[in-house]
């Protein structure tokens, strides 16, 4: 798959609406209606499209193969990882960052290979680092004092030496949402260039015993669609690997810049494409290098949602409507579907918009002013706070909201006790289970019935 093939349109390469207008129409997603996987699998659903998340990471693949001879695309687990997603990750011969012992635990039960995972967090537990080390994984990425000491402890303990990165903060503001943005100065993550922090870690790093720092690593935010954010960062890298080698007369081999590139929610939006990013990020770094006379290092990535975000489609019903007059005297529609900020709290958290069409039928009907909303007991459930919906839509529909991968399943919750989705595959006509629908009894699962201990 070449880069110039990518998609940037809101829906999966092989999502199609019959009879489709504005509104929608008959959705299939590779060949599998709507109607049909609610009827077999329930709603709420995930439907994730599996040859488009094989497009893309091939796309992301190729695209930074092209410009550097020695590279490594990790995919973020973080935006939505099962065992299922790890062995399609393990077969196409791509890497994994993971960010908690748990996703660590996924990718293991997958079978992935621990020296193809890197390990990320800003508070990894002792327990946590003592397994990424017994199971050997690649690289560790540092991102404290306390965890420089914290990592060496534990290798020396298990007679290791441990690869590590210092993950470090360029002092880049990007234009996103506050709460995604992670490489400006007053943010939790990372070493700060600018105040002298990470020359203290590299420092730290050298002078302490069994750990191997072969490189650094910055992320600059998510859902970034400009270019020159990913080009400042990587200057500013660059110039910390060349004052690393006049310090200490050798390179760090290794530069990761991270992810955080943007898709489409709505369709008025376009996502940025691996051939609009890495090339031109490619030749700075080319022209950099020469400049600093340093070596060209091998040059890591980590997209995440710009792989699965658009694979995956989410399919509710329609469980009631409701028509309120508002202060101005106009009628706003509300839609209930049966999820809601349980299954995407992406809305509710940061103001994130969606699109949302009619999925099993299509609609002539004259369009009204809607909000689609979810089913918990908080004013702030709301889906998508404005669009244009038909006039017919009624209880029993089901919509569907594109670009749901990213997020959505990885942050879901049981609030107000209600069971998480189950997650689909669809490929060919065919459609499987890679996550089961929780069940009322995973609910009681965790309570415990216990006599009082006395602890004083």
């Amino acid at each position: 798959m070449a880069a110039s093939n990518y998609p940037t349109e809101l829906f999966s390469s092989n999502l199609q609406f019959e009879n489709e207008n504005k509104f929608g129409g008959k959705l299939s997603i590779a060949g599998c209606t709507a109607e049909k996987l609610v009827a077999e699998f329930g709603s709420p659903l995930f439907v994730i499209d599996q040859d488009d998340f094989y497009l893309r990471t091939k796309a992301w693949k190729s695209a930074l193969e092209a410009e550097f001879a020695d590279n490594n695309l990790y995919y973020a687990a973080k935006s939505f990882i099962s065992v299922e997603i790890a062995k399609w990750l393990k077969d196409l011969n791509v890497s994994l960052d993971v960010c908690s012992g748990g996703e660590l635990l996924v990718a293991l039960a997958a079978k992935f290979p621990a020296p193809n995972i890197e390990f990320h967090g800003n508070n990894k537990s002792e327990s946590e680092i003592q397994l990424a080390i017994e199971s050997n994984v690649g690289v560790i990425v540092l991102d404290s004092l306390d965890e420089i000491n914290r990592v060496s402890s534990i290798a020396k303990s298990l007679n290791k030496i441990q690869k590590v990165y210092l993950r470090l903060t360029p002092g880049v503001e990007v234009h996103t949402h506050e709460f995604i943005s992670t490489a400006h100065e007053d943010v939790k993550f990372g070493f700060s260039i600018a105040s002298g922090g990470a020359a203290d870690a590299i420092d730290r790093c050298m002078s302490i015993g069994n750990l191997e720092l072969a490189g650094i690593h910055c992320h600059i935010g998510s859902q970034i669609f400009e270019v020159e954010g990913f080009i400042t960062a990587a200057k500013r890298l660059l110039e910390v690997l060349a004052l690393f080698k006049s310090k200490y007369g050798r390179e760090l081999a290794e530069l990761n810049i991270g992810g955080g590139y943007g898709i489409a929610y709505t369709l008025d939006e376009k996502a940025i494409s691996p051939e609009a990013v890495i090339p031109v990020v490619a030749k700075i770094i080319k022209s950099e290098c020469q400049r600093l006379n340093i070596s060209i290092p091998k040059i890591a990535i980590e997209p995440g949602r710009a792989i699965v975000g658009p694979t995956t489609t989410t399919i509710y019903k329609v469980g009631t409507t409701k028509d309120v007059t508002l202060a101005d005297g106009s009628i706003r529609r509300y839609i209930s579907v049966d999820g809601g900020m349980s299954d995407n709290i992406r809305p509710a958290l940061y103001g994130a918009t969606y699109s949302a069409f009619i999925a099993n039928r299509s609609s002539n009907e004259i369009a009204v002013k809607s909000r689609v909303v979810g089913k918990h007991c908080e004013s702030g459930d709301v889906l998508i706070s404005d669009i244009d919906l038909p006039k017919d839509l009624k209880v029993g529909d089901l919509l569907a909201i594109p670009s749901t991968g990213a997020y959505g399943r990885s942050m879901a919750s049981n609030y107000n006790h209600i069971p998480r989705p189950a997650v689909v595959a669809v490929q060919n006509g065919s459609a499987r289970l890679i996550l089961r629908r929780e069940n009322e009894q995973d609910l009681l699962n965790l309570d415990v019935v216990q006599a009082p201990r006395q602890l004083s």
